[in-house]
């Protein structure tokens, strides 16, 4: 786990938030529905949307989600032009078409208590691990 999808095109503050992000992704902040089968071996899992709208919130562009097939979306961001998907790896090596995209809107995701709570839960992690370095 060293690596995220569009990493080539991601600034060093990109790149570092990934690396940060990789000691703050735990069980309790995985999708519930997911949670099961999360592992320190696979972090990303379940991860996608709080990470990338924490992404949003220190990189601005756009978040967008990508359907899986099975009702539910993948969530990624576009900052400055370039597809950044930090958390990618949870894929292993399935090849995501990041064109059939919709964009996906913070008031919608975060309306949902769980998710928000994650989210929040998620952000108080990175501040603490980033201030504590």
């Amino acid at each position: 786990m060293n690596s995220f999808y569009g990493r080539e095109h991601a600034s060093p503050e990109i790149i570092s938030l990934y690396e940060d992000m990789l000691h703050v992704w735990q069980a309790d902040t995985c999708a519930p529905r997911m949670r099961a089968q999360w592992s320190p071996d696979n972090p990303t899992l379940g991860q996608c949307s709080i990470t990338a709208f924490i992404a949003q919130d220190l990189f601005g562009g756009d978040v967008y989600g990508i359907p899986l097939g099975d009702g539910t979306f993948h969530c990624f961001n576009i900052i400055d032009g370039s597809v950044i998907d930090l958390t990618s790896e949870q894929f292993g090596n399935k090849v995501l078409d990041y064109n059939d995209r919709t964009e996906q809107l913070r008031e919608v995701h975060l309306s949902k208590p769980v998710k928000r709570q994650r989210y929040e839960l998620l952000k108080r992690r990175l501040e603490e691990y980033r201030s504590g370095r």
